[in-house]
């Protein structure tokens, strides 16, 4: 087996420090979490930009920021998100073009997205998350070109499928980067026998990581180690190290992911041994420098 590579979701979009206090939100408290992470064994941190006030922010001054910020601080790979509800996808592709991180993440269908608070007896968020197959196919033809990894996530099985075309196609090209979220209410549930019919639906050249959200998290990093794929941790999709005890920091849970695979026998890749694991660039992109306007001077 190869070693295992560590992804951190430094910050997400819904959850905010109320929820969390260990929360980024500004370009320079997201550089610090990445640091944090590198430091605790992630190799690629996923990003998604915030407002100081904590809201999405999609604007690509912003995400310049965090690049820079991040990489006056660490070589991890970079991988900023492309997922939202209500933004044009002209806007929600315009700081892949300019900056080309070396991923980017891209929801691979539609679907309802909730979280139910079975206390409160009502449902905390209830969104739905559409991506029509001529968007997706608009995310991938755009990346390609900027030369960016499609990192695809895909929230049930349905997700998995809608990449046949596209490989048909030609749009997508080997080696493909599967993202398997698992637990989100309206997707997949978050269990080994789930995750192992999803590997098997993989088509042939992929590298996989899991997500878990929420506790259930840490059950399916263990499984995901030992059947040779990677795994992802971070504030995005879990608070807690364990029942009642949350995490400081992105770096708390890369910590604890990078014991479970020393713990279960595997070795955790390094920035530059994921960068060859996954095909990527030997050396990093360094940020671009960004005038005025946002855009690459």
């Amino acid at each position: 087996m190869t070693a295992t590579i560590i992804t951190a979701a430094l910050t997400g979009v819904l959850a905010t420090r109320d929820h969390c206090p260990a929360i980024p939100y500004t370009p320079n408290e997201i550089g610090e979490e990445a640091r944090r992470a590198a430091d605790a064994g992630a190799a690629i941190v996923h990003i998604h930009a915030r407002t100081p006030e904590g809201g999405p922010d999609w604007r690509v001054e912003t995400f310049a920021e965090i690049f820079a910020e991040v990489r006056a601080r660490t070589d991890v790979i970079v991988n900023f998100s492309t997922g939202a509800i209500g933004v044009p996808r002209e806007e929600r592709i315009e700081h892949i073009r300019e900056q080309r991180p070396e991923m980017a993440a891209l929801n691979m269908g539609s679907m309802n997205y909730a979280i139910y608070s079975a206390k409160r007896k009502t449902f905390v968020h209830d969104h739905v998350f559409a991506n029509p197959f001529k968007d997706i196919q608009f995310f991938l033809e755009a990346m390609t070109r900027a030369g960016v990894r499609p990192e695809m996530e895909c929230f049930d099985a349905g997700h998995i499928g809608n990449t046949r075309p596209f490989i048909d196609m030609g749009v997508l090209t080997p080696p493909y980067q599967f993202s398997l979220i698992m637990g989100v209410l309206g997707g997949i549930p978050g269990t080994t026998r789930h995750l192992v019919d999803q590997v098997d639906s993989l088509p042939t050249e992929s590298h996989w990581q899991v997500i878990g959200i929420g506790l259930d998290q840490w059950a399916l990093v263990a499984a995901a180690i030992t059947m040779g794929g990677n795994v992802r941790v971070g504030l995005e999709d879990n608070f807690y190290l364990e029942e009642g005890r949350m995490a400081k920091s992105n770096g708390d849970l890369v910590e604890k992911a990078a014991a479970l695979c020393r713990d279960l026998g595997r070795d955790v890749a390094s920035v530059s041994e994921a960068r060859t694991q996954l095909g990527l660039e030997v050396t990093p992109r360094p940020a671009p420098n960004f005038g005025r306007s946002g855009r690459s001077a």
